[in-house]
């Protein structure tokens, strides 16, 4: 009977991890799962226990870091700048004048309301531009040399 509850609990916490991704939970049941192979095996309850917290703490201490750096080296390597992160950086046309207040530049085929980066700065129509950054749906742009 004791297996079968260190089983649930290894199935809850497993579950619990899929709405975390957090990579404790997944090592807690991995504890679980191993003080119900202990417990399979006929060991008392404290041994049992005594399994849960040494491999739950084991494997936080020893696997949890090494998949979390390779999730975030995966990360770095294959993070391509989608939609909005991808528009820093490029230039643009002009289409309306670009001041601190509106503006109206053309950027990789699409329009986007603009504003200028430097409040003092004027962009007039047909001036290249480099777009600093993006606030909401708006492009801080500076003149492009």
């Amino acid at each position: 009977m004791d297996a079968v509850l260190w089983i649930v609990l290894g199935v809850l916490l497993a579950v619990a991890e899929m709405f975390t991704f957090t990579f404790v939970f997944i090592m807690l049941s991995t504890g679980a799962f191993a003080a119900a192979v202990a417990a399979g095996l006929g060991a008392g309850v404290p041994v049992q226990a005594a399994v849960f917290a040494i491999v739950s703490a084991l494997t936080l201490v020893a696997v949890r870091p090494v998949i979390r750096r390779h999730r975030l080296a995966r990360l770095e390597v294959d993070e391509t700048p989608m939609g909005v992160e991808a528009i820093a950086g490029s230039t643009g046309l002009v289409l309306e004048q670009v001041d601190a207040e509106h503006g109206l530049v053309k950027i990789e085929g699409e329009l986007w309301t603009a504003r200028s980066y430097d409040a003092t700065q004027v962009l007039e129509p047909g001036e290249r531009v480099r777009v600093i950054e993006v606030k909401g749906a708006t492009a801080m742009v500076w003149r492009d040399i």
